[in-house]
């Protein structure tokens, strides 16, 4: 048994989960692998020729052959159904909604740390371990763990991560979190990791390897033209400019792909599901100033009862911006000091103080700002 303890890391068979689990056997733990199909791409339609990204037959033998070159063990677990039931079933609901989800989020947070504290529990691992760009830390007045973001700012994942219980964070190590991309492709090479050292990193969503989210809703809801068929394009001021193919298929912020030529750039700025209509404007009419959003989760602090200055990401990509933030009745809301492009509901609101995580949630809506005293 290791002085270090026991951790179960997940491998996806790219580089940075392999060099996590390479760089924690290095330390001293007692590494044990684990790599979660969560996904069959032979049923996932839009996509010949060779898979790619991870839960490929390629990458789960790439993860096996690390485990097998640094002698520890290593498991292939099947989680497709809860990952189709938790996941891919939301992601499509939500699209169905009228919002735009973040299948990432849903991911880390109700499957991939449950799925890897149960196994962990039942191979007596005392942590977890992932490949992701972040840090942790624990208050010791609070004894609260906190995420923080990644050392390398540019590949940063703690928006992802919101989510993650405290209860998992305590058990969670992050063996990447002080180091930078090109150090890690470095590192894979000085361990030997030939499969995995120069394998490009994977950006699209992964159960719809093509990219083409429209072509996987249409798989995934026959009757979509029944449900959500043809409907009206509409200016804020009621003026019918064309038909959509379906308002599922429309984002906030969209300017491509609509087909709509009126001689200026013109963007998706709300989805009325009711009226099956996708009103469209200029980019003027997609700024939004304050939002509310539900499903909190807190990190740093227990609550945000009291308004509190601090830094909002609406979206992955986001570079963030000022704001004031407070919870109440289950509701968090965030005001910006500066109008923001595009919130869109069905994203992530993630709220930081400098480095670290205050807490996240999901967009419902956009509203109009109030004053405090009306607060």
């Amino acid at each position: 048994m290791s002085s270090k303890g026991k951790v179960l890391v997940a491998m996806s068979g790219g580089v940075d989960s392999s060099v996590a689990a390479v760089l924690l056997k290095e330390q001293g733990y007692e590494v044990v692998g684990i790599t979660m199909k969560t996904w069959d791409y032979t049923g996932s339609g839009g996509k010949t020729g060779k898979e790619v990204g991870c839960c490929t037959l390629e990458s789960m033998n790439d993860a096996r052959a690390i485990g097998i070159k640094y002698d520890f063990p290593h498991f292939i677990v099947d989680i497709r159904k809860e990952f189709g039931d938790w996941v891919i079933d939301r992601f499509t609901e939500e699209y169905m909604a009228g919002r735009t989800p973040n299948p990432c989020v849903l991911c880390n947070t109700h499957i991939k740390w449950e799925s890897l504290m149960r196994r962990a529990d039942d191979l007596g691992c005392e942590f977890i371990a992932t490949g992701h760009y972040a840090r942790l830390r624990t208050d010791e007045e609070t004894g609260r763990h906190i995420l923080m973001k990644g050392l390398d700012h540019n590949k940063d994942q703690s928006y992802a991560l919101w989510g993650v219980s405290q209860e998992n964070l305590s058990r969670t190590i992050f063996p990447l979190g002080n180091l930078t991309k090109p150090e890690i492709r470095q590192m894979a090479a000085d361990f030997g990791l030939d499969e995995v050292a120069n394998k490009p990193d994977s950006y699209e969503i992964c159960f719809v390897p093509d990219n083409n989210y429209r072509r996987f809703l249409r798989d995934r809801v026959p009757d979509m033209d029944e449900r959500a068929g043809p409907g009206n394009f509409r200016l804020t001021d009621g003026t019918i400019i064309g038909q959509h193919e379906g308002y599922p298929f429309y984002t906030i912020g969209q300017r491509h792909g609509h087909g709509l030529a009126t001689g200026e750039p013109i963007y998706v700025t709300r989805i009325d599901v009711e009226s099956n209509t996708v009103w469209v404007g200029d980019k003027d009419e997609l700024l939004g100033q304050q939002l509310s959003a539900g499903q909190i989760n807190y990190v740093k602090y227990a609550d945000l009862s009291e308004e509190r200055q601090a830094f909002g990401k609406i979206r992955y990509k986001d570079a963030g911006a000022p704001c004031v933030v407070w919870g109440k009745d289950g509701q968090l809301n965030v005001r910006f000091a500066e109008p923001r492009r595009a919130i869109t509901p069905g994203q992530a609101i993630v709220i930081y103080e400098g480095e670290e995580v205050l807490g996240g949630a999901w967009i419902r809506q956009v509203v109009e700002p109030t004053s405090v005293e009306s607060r």
